[in-house]
């Protein structure tokens, strides 16, 4: 399959409603939202520097696949990208929109003189760790969680 990149038309959320109009790819990697605060959650984030971006399927009209992500300064990296979410509906799944939104991001730290771009993914993701590994990411730490509520 052949991809036209250039045909993709990536979005950015401005608003609450296009929070909402992503909420089915939102809750497709994270079925767990609250419906009930996860605009206000995704709002907060945003006035922190998460910005989310998404793809429209012209055929069904609706966002399928989205990315987010926020600019961190650390002591470890210096200033980086971090991507909190990526994630496309299976149906919609080769259509390189994962792809397109990662180049985006690329393109975005690169403009901003960002030297890095992260993330984390589940162990069990192996089409996307596939993925990250074609883009070129490499595998440079564990990730580790002490939950303090249960």
């Amino acid at each position: 399959m052949i991809i036209n990149y250039s045909t993709i038309n990536i979005q950015t959320v401005k608003t609450t409603t296009d929070i909402v109009f992503c909420r089915d790819v939102l809750t497709g990697l994270r079925p767990d939202l609250d419906m009930n605060t996860f605009v206000s959650q995704i709002i907060e984030m945003m006035k922190e520097g998460y910005q989310l971006l998404y793809i429209v399927d012209d055929n069904s009209k609706k966002a399928v696949s989205f990315i987010g992500f926020r600019s961190l300064q650390m002591l470890r990296t210096g200033k980086v990208i971090y991507i909190d979410d990526l994630f496309t509906l299976p149906k919609y799944r080769g259509h390189g929109y994962a792809r397109a939104l990662l180049n985006h991001v690329h393109q975005q730290a690169t403009e901003n003189g960002i030297k890095s771009v992260h993330l984390d993914s589940g162990y069990n993701r192996h089409d996307a760790h596939r993925l990250y590994l074609n883009k070129g990411y490499t595998l440079e730490c564990l990730h580790f969680v002490k939950n303090l509520q249960h």
